[in-house]
C-alpha cells in the first residue's frame, strides 16, 4: 500500500556525508524534508540541491531539517557538497536501497529506451510528530525547494 499524507513516515538511520549516523526519528519536534534523488553531481540533482541551497535561509529560519538521500557513497557527498557549497546533510542508502524502497522511491525506471533499477526523484516533507504532511512524486528539480515553501505559506 502506497505512503499517503498522514501516514507515520517510516523510520531510518543512514550514514551521512561524514560517516556519522542520522536517524529521522531523533529529529521529532522538527519538520524535515526527505528529498530523493539519483546521483550526485549530475544535472537534474545539481538543480534541485542548488535550490535546496539557494532557499537554505528560509529552511533554516524555520526550523527546518533538509536531508538528501542517494544511493552515493559518502565521499561521493562530500565532493558534490564543497563544489555546490551546500549547507544541508546528504545521506546514503547504498543499494538495495532499502530507506528508498520504504519510502517508495526506488524501482524500475526508464531512461532513453533501457529500463533498470533506480533511485526515484521523490520528496517528503515530515510534519513535527513524524507524519507524513505532503507528498511530492512529480518534482521538478529546478523549483522543488521554492514549491515546499510556497506549499508550508513560508515562501
Amino acid at each position: 500500500m502506497a505512503l499517503q499524507i498522514g501516514d507515520f513516515a517510516p523510520d531510518f538511520t543512514l550514514e551521512d556525508q561524514n560517516q556519522e549516523l542520522v536517524t529521522l526519528s531523533s529529529f521529532k519536534g522538527r519538520k524535515v524534508v526527505i528529498y530523493f534523488y539519483p546521483k550526485d553531481d549530475t544535472p537534474g540533482c545539481t538543480k534541485e540541491a542548488c535550490n535546496f541551497r539557494d532557499r537554505w535561509q528560509q529552511f533554516e529560519d524555520n526550523g527546518i531539517k533538509v536531508l538528501g538521500i542517494s544511493k552515493d557513497a559518502s565521499k561521493s557527498h562530500i565532493k558534490f557538497i564543497q563544489k555546490h557549497s551546500l549547507p544541508f546533510t546528504l545521506l546514503s542508502d547504498p543499494e538495495p536501497c532499502a530507506v528508498a524502497s520504504s519510502y517508495e522511491s526506488y524501482g524500475l525506471k526508464k531512461f532513453m529506451g533501457r529500463e533498470y533499477m533506480g533511485m526515484m526523484r521523490h520528496t517528503f516533507v515530515i510534519d513535527k510528530e513524524g507524519k507524513i504532511e505532503y507528498i511530492y512524486l512529480k518534482v521538478k528539480a529546478a523549483s522543488m525547494a521554492d514549491q515546499i515553501l510556497k506549499d508550508l505559506a513560508i515562501g
